[in-house]
Formats: C-alpha cells, structure tokens, sequence
C-alpha cells in the first residue's frame, strides 16, 4: 500500500529543520519520512525555490463527480442498454466521448453492476 504524501506544512517543518542543522537522518526518523524523500525536498526547493507538492502527472478525469448523477440517472433510465449505448448516449447528453472500457470503469466505481438478476 502507498503511503499519502506530506503536506506541505510537513515539508516546510522538515526543510526548516534542516536549515537549522539537524542532519537529514533526524528529520527523517522525527517526520517518518525517508532521508531520501528528504533529500529530494531539499533538491526540489533548490531546483524551483519551493518543496511544495507537485501537480500531479496524467490526464484529466472524463466523469466529474458532479456529473456522476448525470450517469446515475442515464442507467436508471436506460437499465437494459449495453456500455457501447451508454457510451453513445453519454457522447450525445454531454459531447464527451468514452470507450466502452472506460465506461465500464466508470460504472464499477459507482457500484452499477450489469448482472441481470432473476
């Protein structure tokens, strides 16, 4: 399991630290970081001027959590519509076109499963 990253305060508190002498091994111990992660604050606060978090790398989300009613309702509308038709629909509602995988996606993280019950 992945551990969240610091907040800022806590990289603030950290590099002050070291700024005041302590040596790197300490802060680490006292934060619960790394020494390498405090080593790539401080080499990140030289590089930019500042050791707060980074953008995070990737594309954009498609689904919005606004939009997940949107979608919601789209299903309960259309109960018996494959993904591909939910794909074209959502395309037309929203002019967003989405993969049948992606949709897929989509509707697992909502808890919508497409097993029809008897």
């Amino acid at each position: 399991m992945q551990r969240p990253h610091a907040s800022d305060d806590v990289r603030e508190r950290a590099l002050t630290a070291i700024d005041a002498g302590r040596s790197v091994a300490d802060v680490a111990a006292f934060y619960q970081n790394d020494p390498s992660t405090i080593r790539r604050w401080i080499r990140q606060r030289a590089r930019t001027g500042s050791a707060g978090t980074r953008p995070r790398s990737g594309r954009p989300r498609k689904l919005l959590p606004a939009q997940e009613s949107v979608l919601l309702a789209q299903v309960a509308a259309y109960p018996d519509a494959t993904l591909a038709t939910h794909c074209d629909q959502w395309a037309d509602d929203t002019g967003v076109r989405v993969s049948v995988a992606t949709m897929g996606r989509w509707l697992r993280r909502l808890s919508i499963t497409r097993k029809k019950r008897c």
